[in-house]
């Protein structure tokens, strides 16, 4: 037995299964050709970001398009940052959005798929097998460093102004012969395992990148812990054998892990593995005060998923604008095609822009609202009434306490060519509909005020002769002439060229009689069409709140 093997023996006793083990375990999928497998692998530390989802909504177009796979892999090695409950809060988000993975981690423990364990930390066997033959063929070191040694070398790294971390001359443990390393494992110091980095800073590697091109870098020196005195593998080796050996060949990820990207290159060649094809996307930008900046966790709302899911925005539409981000022409196919399902489109990483996309709210806004906008009725109640289950009891309750009533709210005008357009997301839907309801109006009608140019004289005389003769059986055509005469015999112009003459001559206009009518009814200057409003009120409450008011 050589020293390398009886020092991978001494540190893993109990680890027997080999590479071509797993690679067995874990064949190459059997797919058509050019089929990409691409993932989604958050860690369990917070709330999904909207740049994660970006990068996950491209990961699973690329798997669609090719006929390949998407999964979804669970990274808890940093169980430090972790967050309980997190992991399958981010699964749960991703599902509502429609980034639904084909395999992998699904959320309160379920998975999916031939190539799991799919959560990192009960992968603990596979990473050993790797790293003991890592340690048998002096690919890795045992580093008995302690944190107060790295903590001095970085100090003198800092005054000779020289790169930070463990390479050449400052890997000091790797200049151990297997012997001593034996020896001091076997007198209980502690240790990490180290990557041994053939690379030199001074070098470049050619690597191409799917977005970014053929693009050189320098090579990667650091000997990066691959396993922690914790025994867990670190995020850069856990990458390399869980994309290596769930056959993953495509990486989709932020431009902030273009510096891993030398590391992550050598980790494979080292193992003789071809690296999947990388996709460094460009990260979301806002505009502060006229600079761009990365859309912060910090500092802007809408950099949290669960933002545009509390307030109700609705996914169609806020996906719909991801797409206009991801691809530069996607805007112009979907006016083309206003009526296909977006995943019709192909996605193209020669359409990506490179500087970052400016996130756009006032944008996701106008395309939501089209969205709710066009849906029809029942799917409009429907998925209204699923949000308010979850996030506004208030309005669940009132749907709850008559469902066709309010399926009559919201139908206004809706059914028509050019709908009307009232709401850009769910939690909009309350504060404008709770005039509909005797126990909101009842309170609101007592802070009611009319603007200035409306005096209370001719607002009681308008109530007066509307409520004698108001009749709802009309159409909205006779009605609507029916509040021409009251306006006539009240002193308000019926025509507006007639007004704009001699404005002195009448009291308004007939749009004033309009909104007299709208303010008592809906305590609004605007509202869905009045005459709607009334009929689903019915005669009743109309004069009711008429009489109220007077």
């Amino acid at each position: 037995m050589n020293n390398y093997k009886k020092l991978a023996d001494l540190i893993f006793p109990e680890i027997t299964e080999t590479i071509e083990d797993l690679e067995r375990r874990y064949p190459k999928r059997d797919l058509p050709a050019g089929a990409k497998v691409t993932r989604f692998a958050p860690s369990p530390t917070g709330f999904l970001h909207t740049g994660s989802l970006f990068a996950s909504m491209i990961s699973r177009k690329m798997a669609k398009d090719s006929n390949g796979i998407f999964y979804t892999r669970l990274e808890d090695t940093d169980q430090k940052r972790e967050v309980a409950g997190s992991g399958d809060s981010l699964i749960d988000q991703l599902n509502k959005f429609g980034v639904t993975p084909d395999e992998g981690y699904l959320g309160t423990e379920k998975e999916l798929g031939n190539y799991g364990p799919y959560v990192q930390s009960q992968r603990a066997d596979i990473y050993k097998v790797v790293i003991k033959y890592m340690l048998e063929n002096n690919m890795a070191y045992p580093c008995f460093c302690s944190p107060e040694e790295l903590s001095e070398m970085r100090k003198v790294q800092e005054s000779k102004k020289e790169n930070f971390g463990y390479y050449a001359d400052y890997a000091k443990c790797s200049k151990l012969s297997v012997e001593e390393a034996i020896e001091r494992i076997q007198n209980g110091e502690n240790f990490v395992i180290r990557f041994r980095s053939q690379g030199d800073y001074h070098n470049k590697v050619a690597i191409d990148d799917a977005i970014r091109g053929h693009i050189e870098m320098a090579e990667n020196d650091q000997h990066l812990v691959i396993y922690k005195s914790d025994g867990l593998p670190t995020y850069h080796f856990a990458h390399l054998v869980d994309d290596h050996f769930m056959r993953t060949t495509h990486v989709t990820r932020g431009e902030e892990w273009m510096p891993s990207l030398p590391m992550h290159i050598e980790l494979f060649a080292s193992m003789n593995w071809d690296a999947p094809t990388y996709a460094h996307l460009p990260v979301i930008m806002k505009l502060d005060n006229g600079n761009r900046r990365k859309l912060s966790k910090r500092k802007d709302l809408e950099a949290a998923v669960s933002f545009f899911l509390e307030q109700g925005y609705p996914i169609e539409g806020f996906m719909e604008y991801l797409y206009t981000i991801a691809n530069s022409n996607y805007e112009g196919w979907r006016g083309e095609n206003p009526d296909l399902d977006k995943d019709e489109f192909k996605f193209s990483f020669d359409k990506m822009s490179l500087d970052g996309a400016l996130f756009d709210l006032a944008k996701v806004q106008f395309l939501c609202k089209e969205k709710l906008g066009r849906m029809n009725t029942k799917t409009f109640a429907e998925e209204s009434y699923k949000w308010a289950k979850e996030y506004s009891s208030e309005l669940a309750n009132l749907i709850e306490k008559n469902q066709p009533f309010y399926q009559q709210i919201v139908s206004i005008e809706r059914e028509k060519e050019n709908p009307r357009k009232d709401y850009e997301k769910y939690s909009d839907i309350l504060p404008l509909i709770k005039f509909f309801y005797n126990e909101y109006y009842n309170e609101m009608v007592k802070e009611l005020e009319f603007p200035e140019n409306y005096s209370l004289e001719n607002v009681k005389e308008v109530l007066n002769e509307y409520v004698k003769v108001f009749d709802l059986e009309l159409s909205e055509e006779d009605w609507f002439n029916q509040m021409k005469e009251i306006a006539t015999k009240c002193g308000y112009a019926t025509n507006r060229k007639d007004y704009k003459k001699n404005p002195e001559a009448y009291k308004g206009q007939v749009s004033d009689v309009a909104a007299i009518l709208r303010l008592v009814i809906t305590l609004r200057l605007q509202s869905p069409n009045l005459y709607y409003v009334m009929k689903i009120l019915g005669k009743d409450e109309v004069s009711r709140r008429i009489g109220l008011f007077l």
